[in-house]
C-alpha cells in the first residue's frame, strides 16, 4: 500500500471498487479527514468517501483549487454579519464595525464590496475617533491593496464543506453565554458584543466547567449559509482530551441543521494548535486577513 498522506493533503486516491464491479478500479479527489482504520476523503461537494486502506491502489498529492476572489469576499461578508460590533455603518463599501474597543474584529473596517478604496480612508479615521477608538483595517487577501504598512494579528481563514457533523455528547447549547460560559472564556468581552448577529443565528457551546465556544450562522450575498466558529478555549487542565474537537462538532452541526452548507474559522496563523485541530477537521486555508491602521496608510 502507498505512503498515507497527511490530514489535510489535497489527493487523488485509485482504489479498487467490489469483487466483480466494472470497472474495477474508480478515482476520488479530495482533501484527507482520516487515516485510520479507512481512508477518509472529503470532496468538493462536502461528501466524505471512506476507502479501506487494502483497496488503495495509488495515493497522489494535488495541488490545492484556485480560489476566486468571489469566493472569498462571500466568506468574509458572512464573517462580518456574524461578528458585527454592536454599531455598523456602509461608508464607501466598507463596513464600518465598533464595540466600544471589545476585539479587533468588532472595531474593525472590512472591505467587502466592489467599490471598497482608499478614498473612503479618512473617513474611516474620522468616523474611529469620533467613537474614540483606532481605525483598523481588516484587510483580507485581494480585497483591497493597501500602500506599505505594518500588519498586525496575520489571521489565517479556513473553510470546509459541512458534512458528518454530530452532537457530542456532553455539550450544551445555549442562546446566550450563561455564567459558566463566561468565566471559562476568560475574556472582557460583554454579552452585547458576543450575541451580536445581523440577520442570522448565535449559539453557545459549553462543556460545564471545561470548554466554550461560538458559532454564528449567517448568509453571504451568493446565498449560501456559512457557520463561523469562534471563542474556542479550552481550561488549561481540561486540555488533550478532544473536548475542543467536541465543541466545535456540535457547534458545526447546530450550523448545518440551519441550512449552513459550509464553515469557517479565522485562526492566528501563530496558533499552531487550533490550525492543527482545524486542519484534522477538514478545513483548508482559504485566504489570510491581517490588521493595519488606516493611520498608517
Amino acid at each position: 500500500m502507498p505512503a498515507l498522506p497527511a490530514i489535510g493533503t489535497r489527493v487523488t486516491v485509485r482504489y479498487r471498487r467490489p469483487a466483480g464491479s466494472t470497472p474495477p478500479l474508480t478515482d476520488v479527489v479530495g482533501h484527507v479527514v482520516d487515516v485510520g482504520v479507512a481512508l477518509g476523503i472529503r470532496t468538493k461537494r462536502g461528501t466524505v468517501v471512506r476507502v479501506d486502506l487494502d483497496d488503495v491502489v495509488a495515493i497522489k498529492e494535488v495541488p490545492a483549487a484556485p480560489v476566486r476572489t468571489a469566493e472569498i469576499r462571500n466568506v468574509e461578508h458572512a464573517a462580518a454579519l456574524a461578528w458585527p460590533g454592536v454599531e455598523q455603518e456602509w461608508l464607501g463599501g466598507w463596513l464600518l464595525r465598533a464595540a466600544g474597543g471589545h476585539t479587533h474584529r468588532g472595531n474593525s473596517a472590512v472591505p467587502l464590496r466592489f467599490d471598497a478604496g482608499a478614498t473612503a480612508i479618512p473617513a474611516i479615521v474620522s468616523w474611529y475617533g469620533e467613537r474614540g477608538l483606532t481605525p483598523w483595517l481588516s484587510i483580507p487577501d485581494r480585497l483591497f491593496r493597501p500602500t506599505e504598512a505594518s500588519p498586525h494579528l496575520e489571521t489565517e481563514v479556513m473553510t470546509s464543506d459541512l458534512s458528518d457533523t454530530a452532537t457530542e455528547a456532553g455539550v450544551v447549547l445555549t442562546e446566550t453565554p450563561d455564567a459558566d460560559w463566561l468565566h471559562l472564556y476568560r475574556r472582557a468581552v460583554p454579552v452585547d458584543v458576543l450575541t451580536a448577529v445581523i440577520d442570522g443565528e448565535v449559539a453557545f457551546a459549553t462543556i460545564p466547567g471545561a470548554a466554550v465556544g461560538r458559532a454564528a450562522v449567517t448568509t453571504a450575498p451568493c446565498g449560501r449559509r456559512w457557520v463561523g466558529l469562534s471563542a474556542v478555549r479550552v481550561d488549561e487542565q481540561a486540555r488533550g482530551r478532544g473536548l475542543a474537537r467536541a465543541l466545535c462538532s456540535t457547534l458545526l452541526g447546530w450550523g448545518a441543521q440551519r441550512g449552513a452548507t459550509g464553515g469557517y474559522a479565522q485562526v492566528l496563523v501563530d496558533n499552531a494548535v487550533a490550525l492543527g485541530l482545524y486542519r484534522s477537521m477538514g478545513f483548508q486555508k482559504q485566504h489570510r486577513s491581517r490588521y493595519v491602521d488606516a493611520r498608517s496608510l
